[in-house]
C-alpha cells in the first residue's frame, strides 16, 4: 500500500496542487460582478415560455432534494438552496405575469440582483458555443462497417478520491488502473481505439460505423443510437479515463490543415472523411475518453446534475466558478437555418458543465437532438454576454 500512496503522490504532481474547493474568483477578482439597476439589459426572450418552464422545473426538482442550507455563490454573494427555490418560483410567476419585456425587466429588478460575468477579457466578452445529442445508426454486435465500440466503464478502472489521503488538488479524483504493485494512469484514446486494449475489460454498449462520429459522441457526452430493428438506446455520460481534453480543432489549425474561419464540427468531419490516413494522428491528439451508460428511454440527455436538459434553455458553464442550476440571461447571436444568424436574448438555466468549458469566458448552449440540432450547434461560435440572477434578501 505504501507503493500505491507514493504512486498517487507522483501522479498528483502532474496536476499541480491547488485548493479543490469551488471558487468564484479569478485571481483577486470575482468572476461575477454586480450590475447597477440602471445598467440592466431589457429582458427580451426569443423562445417560447413552455421551454423555460420545463427548464425551471428541472432545476427545482434537484434543488428540492438537497439540504436547504446548501450555498450557491454569485461573485461575493451567497444564496441557499431554499432561497434559490423561492427565486425560481418568483421568476416563473414574473415571466407569466409580465409578457412585455420592459415591464418584465422592472419586475425582475424588484426581486433580483443581476451579476455579469467578467468574461475572458475582463470586460464581459463570453464565447458561446453549442452542443447537442447525436442520433446515430448502430449495431448491437460488430458487423462491417459497424466495428467501432462505445464502451461502458471498464472493470479495471479505479477512481481514487484524493481527499481520502488528505490531499488537496485541483483535481479531486485520479482515474487509474493497478499494474502489479503500482497505480498508473488509465489507458488513453490511442491505446483504447487503435490498440484495442479494452476488448476484455469493458462491455461494448453499441457499435458505430464511423470512428469520427464515435469521437464526437464522446465530445457531446451523450446521445442516442438506433439499431437495425428500429429500437433506440439512449446513452449517457458514465465517466472518463482521466486524461486531459485537448482540442483537435486547434491541432488542425496549428498544422495549417484548416483555417480558424472555416473551423466547425462539420468541417472537421468532412476533412477527416477526405483524409482517412490522418484519423489516428488527429483523433489520438485528444487522449480524453468518455465511457457511457444506458439511460431510461423517457429521460432526455442529462446534465451534470442528473436532470434532463432543455433545448435552447440549458447551458453548460464552468461549475467551479458559476452557480449551478441558477437562472441566467444570455445575449449575443445564434445560428439560424439557411446559414444565417439571428439576435439572441433569452433566459436559460445553468444545468451542465463540460471538460472544454473552463473560465468566465465560455458558455455552451444545448441545442437538442438530431442532425438539425447538430448542424446549428456546430456553427455556434459567437461572442456575447452572460448574466446571472440572484434573489434579493429583505
Amino acid at each position: 500500500m505504501g507503493l500505491l500512496i507514493c504512486a498517487l503522490i507522483l501522479c498528483l504532481g502532474l496536476f499541480g496542487c491547488t485548493p479543490s474547493q469551488t471558487t468564484s474568483t479569478t485571481g483577486e477578482r470575482a468572476v461575477l460582478e454586480l450590475v447597477p439597476p440602471t445598467d440592466w439589459p431589457v429582458f427580451y426572450d426569443d423562445m417560447d415560455s413552455e421551454s423555460l418552464e420545463k427548464a425551471c422545473m428541472e432545476s427545482l426538482a434537484y434543488l428540492e432534494r438537497v439540504p436547504p442550507d446548501r450555498t450557491f455563490t454569485f461573485g461575493e454573494h451567497k444564496r441557499t438552496a431554499s432561497e434559490m427555490i423561492t427565486a425560481l418560483n418568483q421568476l416563473r410567476d414574473i415571466l407569466v405575469r409580465e409578457p412585455d419585456p420592459r415591464a418584465r425587466t422592472e419586475a425582475l429588478k424588484r426581486k433580483f440582483l443581476l451579476f455579469k460575468s467578467i468574461g475572458s477579457d475582463g470586460e464581459g466578452r463570453v464565447l458561446f458555443t453549442g452542443y447537442y445529442e447525436p442520433v446515430l445508426a448502430a449495431r448491437m454486435k460488430p458487423e462491417k462497417p459497424f466495428v467501432y465500440p462505445l464502451y461502458a466503464i471498464p472493470t479495471d478502472l479505479v477512481k481514487i478520491d484524493l481527499r481520502d489521503f488528505g490531499i488537496k488538488a485541483d483535481k479531486r479524483h485520479l482515474v487509474a488502473r493497478v499494474y502489479g504493485d503500482k497505480v498508473i494512469p488509465y489507458y488513453d484514446r490511442e491505446e483504447i481505439d487503435f490498440n484495442g486494449v479494452l476488448k476484455e475489460k469493458a462491455e461494448p454498449l453499441a457499435y458505430l460505423a464511423d470512428p469520427v462520429e464515435a469521437f464526437f459522441l464522446h465530445i457531446q457526452g451523450s446521445g442516442q443510437v438506433v439499431f437495425k430493428d428500429g429500437s433506440h438506446l439512449r446513452l449517457g455520460y458514465a465517466g472518463v479515463n482521466g486524461h486531459p481534453y485537448r482540442s483537435i480543432g486547434k491541432l488542425l489549425i496549428q498544422k495549417d490543415l484548416m483555417s480558424l474561419d472555416n473551423m466547425s464540427m462539420q468541417a472537421i468531419k468532412a476533412f477527416l472523411e477526405e483524409k482517412p490516413e490522418l484519423r489516428r494522428e488527429v483523433l489520438s491528439h485528444n487522449p480524453s475518453y468518455v465511457f457511457f451508460r444506458p439511460l431510461p428511454p423517457r429521460d432526455g440527455p442529462l446534465g451534470c446534475f442528473g436532470k434532463p436538459l432543455t433545448a435552447g434553455r440549458s447551458i453548460a458553464t464552468d461549475r467551479r466558478i458559476f452557480p449551478g442550476l441558477a437562472p441566467a440571461y444570455i445575449v449575443g447571436e445564434i445560428p439560424a437555418p439557411g446559414g444565417k444568424t439571428a439576435p439572441m436574448g433569452r433566459m436559460v438555466l445553468n444545468q451542465d458543465t463540460g471538460g472544454a468549458i473552463r473560465g468566465p469566458g465560455r458558455v455552451d448552449l444545448y441545442f437538442g437532438s438530431g442532425d438539425q440540432a447538430g448542424s446549428l450547434a456546430g456553427r455556434m461560435k459567437y461572442p456575447g454576454n452572460l448574466f446571472f440572477l440572484a434573489p434579493k434578501r429583505d
